[in-house]
């Protein structure tokens, strides 16, 4: 249940949902290797999907504009492998020590872009599980 006892990252929830119900990709599944989750879609689909990253992802940071990012995004891209020029990174601001990220990885099949959405800083086993839910994104 996503819902439920009020929570002070209830606001971010409340962003993330923004992107997900615009979301024009495909579901969401687990990303076990960054502990997130990811979805894939057509490079026709940017402009639309670009959209509802900014609902809940205002903050845009790439390979030259990094250093500008905080520190919880920049270590992020550091133990996710860097940023190519074609990368981009999202963020929010940290809500009580939590930021939502997303990562914008473009396919080398030049068709396909990724979009790998994550929550980084202090959370909890239960905000983890219900973004998760919010996503229907399950681990197993």
């Amino acid at each position: 249940m996503v819902g439920g006892i009020g929570s002070s990252l209830d606001p971010l929830f409340a962003e993330l949902g923004r992107l997900q119900r615009a979301w024009p990709g495909g579901g969401w599944s687990w990303d076990s290797r960054l502990g997130c989750i990811a979805s894939s879609f057509n490079i026709e689909d940017q402009r639309e999907a670009r959209g509802a990253v900014g609902l809940a992802l205002p903050s845009e940071w790439n390979k030259l504009t990094l250093s500008a990012a905080p520190s919880l995004v920049r270590e992020l891209v550091e133990n996710a492998g860097g940023l190519r020029s074609d990368q981009l990174v999202f963020g929010t601001g940290p809500v009580v020590g939590v930021l939502a990220y997303g990562l914008w990885w473009p396919w080398n099949d030049e068709i396909t872009i990724s979009l790998r959405v994550g929550l980084v800083g202090r959370t909890t086993e239960r905000d983890q599980e219900r973004f998760r839910e919010l996503f229907g994104a399950s681990i197993g």
